[in-house]
């Protein structure tokens, strides 16, 4: 298991949970006191799986259909788009990872290449946390819809977090208050969640 002690990893019950949202109240609260890097993931499980959104959106079962991996920078072209979102919001930079399980590491290392070393990383996956050891896991549950997508039954067990609201403004201030982010003297990032 790699360990990121520099990484807010979010994960989710479904779509619509407020991952994103979540994402963009943390890079509020810390953008300017150190580079911030996000990666949103994508992952399916072999070339051909089943599309993770039904068969229709993101594209990421025909990127992944030729490669292992695909790891896109965004540039803010598209505002709709979640990764988008996030640049807006303030990330140093943005990126889409989208890729088969078996390549979640090596996608992830990719990733890692792109970014200052000492960035704090805002992640949107519940697969990675199988392969990653972060700084904190936070899964969002989405209440409307009790339904569980089987990555997120999975890692539920390992979060640090688990937050059952993240639609207000109310909600998404008591999560972020709930961590702790502190540079070191090497100028390392650690998190704590209280």
């Amino acid at each position: 298991m790699l360990r990121a002690t520099q990484m807010i990893l979010i994960g989710s019950s479904g779509q619509n949970a407020g991952k994103t949202s979540l994402a963009k109240a943390f890079i509020n609260q810390w953008k300017g006191m150190f580079p911030i890097a996000a990666l949103k993931i994508t992952s399916v499980a072999h070339h051909g799986a089943v599309c993770p959104r039904g068969g229709q959106g993101c594209g990421a079962c025909v990127a992944v259909g030729e490669t292992d991996f695909v790891l896109e920078e965004e540039l803010g072209e598209s505002p709709a788009k979640d990764t988008a979102r996030l640049l807006h919001a303030g990330a140093d930079r943005v990126f889409w990872l989208r890729c088969l399980y078996g390549a979640l590491a090596a996608g992830y290392g990719a990733f890692l290449e792109k970014i200052p070393p000492k960035a704090l990383i805002l992640c949107e996956s519940n697969s990675l946390r199988e392969v990653v050891l972060p700084g904190c896991f936070i899964m969002v549950i989405n209440s409307n819809k009790p339904a569980m997508k089987p990555t997120a039954a999975r890692v539920l067990p390992m979060a640090d977090i688990v937050a059952y609201n993240t639609k207000t403004p109310e909600d998404l201030v008591r999560i972020v208050s709930r961590l702790q982010v502190e540079q070191d003297e090497t100028g390392a990032i650690h998190i704590t969640a209280h």
